[in-house]
């Protein structure tokens, strides 16, 4: 049964930055898409960001263009989420998700169960 591990998470003030990491319990990161999505209390999912196993393109949200960065180690079955100028408004649960399509990264069903990321001042 794959598992996803995100970690990296914790209290930032604004403009901070926070690097998110995800692993995986098998070797998927060169054969499946990998994506991050987060949830605030009282909101909906929200796609963060997604990065494609055949030519490593990437999409990201509309809220966190140009600040984060996804990419990913397939020798370490890991991806990353490098977040920069953090906003009070990217506070969430964030899940890193495997075998992603863009929109809805969670339509796949594997995800794992997510870092917390608090802004705050």
């Amino acid at each position: 049964l794959l598992q996803l591990v995100e970690s990296g998470g914790g209290s930032v003030q604004p403009g901070g930055s926070l690097r998110l990491s995800c692993t995986a319990s098998e070797s998927i990161t060169s054969t499946h898409n990998m994506g991050w999505f987060r949830q605030a209390p009282g909101k909906e999912r929200e796609e963060v960001a997604i990065i494609y196993f055949r030519d490593g393109d990437t999409v990201y949200g509309d809220s966190v263009k140009g600040r984060f960065i996804i990419s990913q180690d397939s020798t370490n079955n890991a991806v990353y989420l490098q977040m920069n100028s953090l906003k009070p408004e990217d506070t969430a649960v964030y899940h890193c998700a495997a075998g992603s399509s863009w929109p809805n990264l969670w339509n796949s069903g594997y995800w794992g169960q997510g870092t917390q990321v608090t802004v705050s001042s």
